[in-house]
């Protein structure tokens, strides 16, 4: 992966080229100059479109997979707390319909167990991840200055790591608010 260094799916990168193609559409409609107004736009275009491929996630029952190629394993608590969550629920739902009072609290409380041990894990995933990728950025950059392009690679490769994971997070963590709206 010591290619993701041209990949350009840096979320910085991508403030900082939109505000550059901003600047010079601005200062091409001032200045009435088309062409610099047109490649102003073309800046912020392709500043949105990094900023995109850089939250590119897919998320997979798991796993995440990033545009940079990395793909990283969810927490166990991410995927045994959903097992929990839809276990309970069909207690549940099972003793509201035979009348079953005890199975459908035990439904209930299983459930909400399920909740908090997928947040546990959503948590570690998110926090593990931006470590990671501080860590992998600040190594990747001393490496770079030290001319040791195999540790820059290494550290590159954890810096996508730790964003993918991150993002497998965020993406789960956005999905169930938007379901509980």
């Amino acid at each position: 992966m010591s290619g993701s260094n041209s990949d350009n799916t840096s979320t910085l990168k991508s403030y900082v080229d939109s505000a550059v193609g901003a600047t010079q559409n601005v200062v091409g409609t001032i200045i009435g100059s088309r062409g610099d107004e047109a490649e102003g736009q073309a800046k912020q275009d392709k500043a949105k479109a990094e900023y995109d491929a850089s939250h590119a996630t897919v998320k997979l029952p798991g796993v995440s997979a990033s545009s940079t190629g990395a793909v990283t394993k969810d927490h166990p608590d991410r995927t045994a707390g959903s097992w929990n969550q839809t276990a309970g629920s069909a207690k549940e739902f099972v003793g509201g319909v035979v009348g079953n009072e005890s199975l459908k609290q035990s439904g209930r409380e299983q459930n909400l167990s399920g909740q908090e041990q997928e947040a546990r894990g959503q948590l570690n995933d998110y926090t593990s991840g931006a470590g990671d990728r501080v860590a992998g950025a600040v190594g990747s950059a001393v490496a770079g200055l030290t001319g040791d392009r195999a540790k820059q690679a290494e550290y590159q490769d954890r810096h996508d790591a730790g964003k993918t994971q991150q993002r497998g997070a965020e993406h789960d963590i956005q999905k169930q608010a938007e379901a509980r709206q």
